[in-house]
């Protein structure tokens, strides 16, 4: 029976760490730190902002023109698109009365958003990057607030807060999540940098960016560990808001959580420095925020398979007992009527889908697999990592 204690406790401290004593941890040491300076550019500098996409050009098309909307001045925006494909019906002529103003560009080869990315950054001439995604809309001071954190001496990256349709219910758990995300992402740039940027909104200087390299899942989890491992640091910037008002099911939300966890699978293995604590200035946040939530569902199988050893040791009865209160449970929120009962299907169903995608990323992981973009799903939407 020691070993079943043993077992539950390990696989219990490894939940408690992973989604509760780090994140408030983290939150309540941030809360203490002081921001970093704002300095907004004046006059508003030449700034690019590249798309990498391999979108239809309507979706293209209004992005470009949400970008030039926004309050950063339009004649003080460089646009990119790199198209990760044939770019010759990407055609904006229409949008731009510079003649650089809105440049097209086609992806590397081999292909992939890493070697769009890399083409994009290779076409642009101003010393400041945005880079965007294809379907987010930029709130009008999302720019500027962007730039105004990395005016900070202190930061070479900084990310914007990404928000998602499906938060529109905010009892969701994908609601939950990204809440608790966006504060957390917050509290660890105060205490040294964001583990993290997302893709649809990230600021970086231009002289401090490196080529990808091919076949990169994550570039918005790459670009800041490769910069907090050259000594800079990475900010995050509450108020600078990409929203995207696509929701998904479970279903798509499990296939694009089993490419950004198959990613950080894939920084690892290519980049094993970030194991080296004397090596890797945010190892204590890499490893709580992105090592140990991969353990997530083996930790859970654990604390099930303790209790149930504990129960079966001490009783047949009671190990009986608990798998039957357990399946009943089970089958009552499964027959429960109502919104009460919907709400905890829908919850169930996330909670598995997420706990799945955790499973296939790892064996992907172990496989090294890692062309994880040829496995759409229908109706599932085309778009990069967040």
């Amino acid at each position: 029976m020691t070993g079943w204690i043993l077992l539950g406790a390990l696989s219990a401290g490894v939940l408690l760490i992973a989604w509760v004593i780090y994140p408030r941890a983290a939150i309540a040491v941030g809360a203490r730190r002081p921001s970093a300076p704002v300095i907004s550019p004046d006059p508003p500098t030449l700034i690019s902002v590249l798309i990498a996409t391999r979108e239809p050009v309507p979706v293209v098309r209004a992005r470009l023109l949400d970008l030039l909307s926004g309050a950063w001045p339009a004649d003080r925006l460089e646009l990119i698109v790199a198209v990760d494909g044939d770019p010759s019906d990407y055609r904006f002529e229409d949008l731009s009365p510079a003649p650089r103003r809105i440049a097209v560009v086609p992806g590397d080869s081999p292909g992939g958003k890493a070697s769009a990315l890399n083409a994009g950054v290779r076409a642009a001439t101003a010393d400041l990057l945005v880079l965007a995604d294809s379907h987010q809309r930029f709130e009008p001071e999302a720019i500027p607030r962007l730039l105004a954190a990395l005016g900070s001496p202190d930061f070479a990256a900084v990310s914007g807060a990404l928000r998602i349709g499906n938060e529109r219910d905010p009892r969701s758990p994908l609601a939950r999540y990204w809440r608790m995300e966006r504060r957390l992402r917050a509290a660890e740039a105060r205490i040294h940098s964001s583990i993290g940027v997302s893709g649809s909104i990230y600021a970086i200087r231009r002289s401090l960016w490196s080529p990808l390299p091919g076949g990169l899942i994550l570039d918005d989890l790459w670009i800041p560990l490769r910069l907090i491992l050259a000594g800079h640091r990475v900010g995050f910037e509450p108020g600078a808001i990409a929203e995207d008002t696509r929701t998904t099911t479970h279903d798509q939300e499990f296939v694009r959580k089993v490419r950004t966890l198959t990613g950080n699978l894939q920084i690892v293995a290519w980049m094993p420095i970030l194991l080296l604590p004397w090596r890797n200035p945010v190892w204590i946040q890499f490893v709580c925020h992105k090592l140990l939530r991969l353990a997530t569902p083996f930790a859970l199988a654990g604390v099930a398979a303790a209790g149930l050893g504990v129960a079966f040791a001490l009783a047949p009865w009671a190990g009986w007992g608990l798998l039957i209160a357990a399946g009943s449970a089970l089958l009552a929120a499964l027959l429960w009527p109502g919104r009460p009962g919907v709400r905890v299907r829908h919850a169930l169903a996330w909670g598995i889908a997420m706990q799945r995608a955790v499973v296939t990323a790892t064996w992907n992981g172990l496989r090294g697999r890692w062309d994880v973009w040829s496995d759409p799903i229908e109706g599932a939407p085309r778009q990069p990592p967040r």
